[in-house]
């Protein structure tokens, strides 16, 4: 992702924005031409991504099969600005159905699990398009998130998210500007394996800088 795309992010006070798909596809392939098994058996996590438009989740979604996930979770923030403005896995009448919206002033913050894709339309392919009848019509595929006393539903350092990331096996997501080093910290201090975008500013962090010189990232 060009690092001046980040920059004008900041600049209009967005906290966060949108990966394209061919940004995640190009930086996610290199893991897995070195190691095809990569992900196999793994749990990944996106801990920063509407589950309804995020591409890391379309994207993990649709590899699912092919990567070998063992499961797929992905979380949301009730305070994103910036949901409702990406392309949708649904139309927007779908999406505020199963949102129970009518608005984007009622944002709830989501929770989706994918366990396991498969040909649940039957027609003779797995692709999104199981993802969207998954969501659909099993209940347990998807839930609110409610926060605690101290952070909102949806944040990263909620205690609901913290259980969610002890799952974990790889995080791959695109966090927040203003809590990057917080973020990273915790990645680290609970011994992750993560792939994440970022200012290239952030290399100078002392949260990361020194991973970095020391080959631990």
């Amino acid at each position: 992702m060009a690092n001046k795309n980040l920059t004008n992010a900041k600049r209009v006070k967005n906290d966060e924005f949108y990966t394209q798909n061919q940004d995640i596809q190009k930086e996610v392939e290199k893991y897995v031409e070195y190691n095809p098994n990569v992900f196999r058996g793994k749990v990944v996590y996106c801990n920063c991504d509407d589950p309804f438009e995020s591409n890391f989740f379309k994207y993990f979604a649709n590899k699912f099969k092919s990567y070998g996930l063992k499961k797929l979770i992905t979380t949301s923030y009730a305070g994103s600005p910036i949901t409702g403005t990406q392309l949708q896995i649904f139309s927007n009448e779908e999406t505020n159905k199963k949102k129970g919206l009518s608005g984007r002033k009622n944002k709830k913050a989501y929770k989706i699990e994918i366990n396991e894709v498969s040909d649940l339309n039957k027609d003779g392919i797995t692709n999104l398009d199981d993802i969207k009848w998954l969501l659909k019509h099993e209940k347990n595929a998807s839930s609110l998130l409610h926060g605690d006393n101290k952070y909102a539903a949806g944040d990263f350092r909620s205690k609901e998210c913290i259980e969610l990331l002890e799952q974990a096996d790889i995080v791959v997501t695109n966090p927040p500007f203003s809590l990057f080093r917080e973020y990273i910290k915790q990645l680290v201090d609970f011994g992750k394996k993560f792939l994440i975008i970022g200012n290239m500013n952030a290399i100078t962090y002392k949260e990361v800088f020194p991973l970095i010189k020391e080959n631990k990232r």
